[in-house]
């Protein structure tokens, strides 16, 4: 077969094979998302065909075992406690609650079940319980993921050692806007989190939101800093800001959705191994734009009627769709 060339997973015929690089710049990938909407569109189906099923989507579910009262000012989040009308803070839920819901989301078709913890970074004992959650689950058959704020190497491991999958700890957004964000933690301290993960042997799920009033140019650095990490995340979750009242982002300027689209793309142009999954913001997007989202190579979401604290779209809504686009949930062909 000649150089450049590689079969797809799904059909077995050529397309051009695209390297997997780490040195991403801004302007490369500005220059990616500013191409003539065909031609991104072509070469990110060109190269989601080369490592993935298009017609295939992995499912996971998210649920919220703590939430609210969350120390950190993230702008765009309503469990922060420093927020007007904040979700009310509760306790860390007991961990058989959490496996009747892992239960469901298996029955459900979900593959990943992900476990969400308003917290700047767990306490031991809360430590203990979410790792006898990570086993239960584990012993469901489900993958695990966990978002629990930062870690430390100990944490890590101990997460590690009770079989975690994955662990989600997003960038948000670029470097330059970031502090415009947040102010509670820095941006050094979520790639700190990131390589501890990473020295414990746990696979990334490490993405970022859009809406939040950044310009082209940030999009542009948050896809170039996550496609620049010595190891691209192993999911990509991009999410379309969700404007909730009490935020300081409440009255955020809504995204054009092909705006949006552009994002998905540069995604999975820069990061062609990994898992782009549609995240937040899925409740408020068309049929059509997801449609374009798959298109530009988008192949996982969260599945389910909330995302932590916001909605998300029913169940039978994303079954309908994806029938209706001849497409299914991984593991179910």
């Amino acid at each position: 077969m000649p150089d450049g060339i590689a079969p797809t997973l799904s059909t077995g015929r050529p397309t051009p094979a695209f390297p997997v690089r780490h040195d991403w710049t801004r302007e490369e990938v500005a220059a990616l998302i500013a191409l003539p909407f065909p031609e991104l569109m072509y070469r990110a189906q060109t190269v989601h065909r080369a490592r993935f099923d298009p017609t295939e989507i992995q499912i996971s579910t998210l649920l919220s075992i703590k939430t609210g009262g969350c120390p950190e000012d993230c702008a765009y989040c309503p469990q922060s406690a420093q927020h007007e009308d904040g979700v009310k803070a509760s306790r860390l839920m007991a961990v058989e609650a959490v496996l009747k819901e892992a239960r469901a989301a298996r029955d459900a078709g979900a593959a990943r079940f992900c476990m969400g913890a308003a917290w700047r970074s767990p306490k031991e004992r809360d430590l203990d319980t979410v790792c006898a959650m990570i086993e239960g689950v584990k012993e469901l058959g489900l993958e695990t993921c966990v978002t629990l704020g930062m870690l430390d190497a100990g944490q890590t491991a101990r997460l590690r050692d009770a079989g975690l999958d994955y662990y989600n700890h997003n960038l948000d957004t670029s470097p330059e806007y970031y502090g415009k964000i947040i102010t509670t933690r820095t941006y050094q301290e979520r790639l700190d989190t990131l390589s501890n993960v990473r020295d414990a042997g746990i696979n990334v799920c490490c993405g970022g939101i859009v809406g939040m009033g950044e310009d082209e140019s940030d999009r542009a650095g948050l896809i170039a800093t996550l496609a620049s990490l010595p190891r691209h995340p192993e999911s990509v979750p991009i999410n379309l800001l969700v404007r909730v009242a009490g935020t300081p982002l409440a009255e955020a300027e809504a995204v054009d959705p092909i705006e949006f689209v552009r994002i998905i793309a540069a995604a999975r142009i820069t990061m062609p191994e990994s898992h782009v999954r549609l995240a937040a913001g899925r409740e408020n997007m068309t049929d059509e734009a997801h449609a374009l989202c798959f298109l530009a190579g988008a192949n996982s979401i969260f599945y389910g009627e909330k995302l932590l604290t916001t909605p998300n779209p029913a169940e039978n809504r994303d079954r309908r769709l994806l029938a209706e686009l001849g497409m299914h949930a991984a593991g179910t062909h």
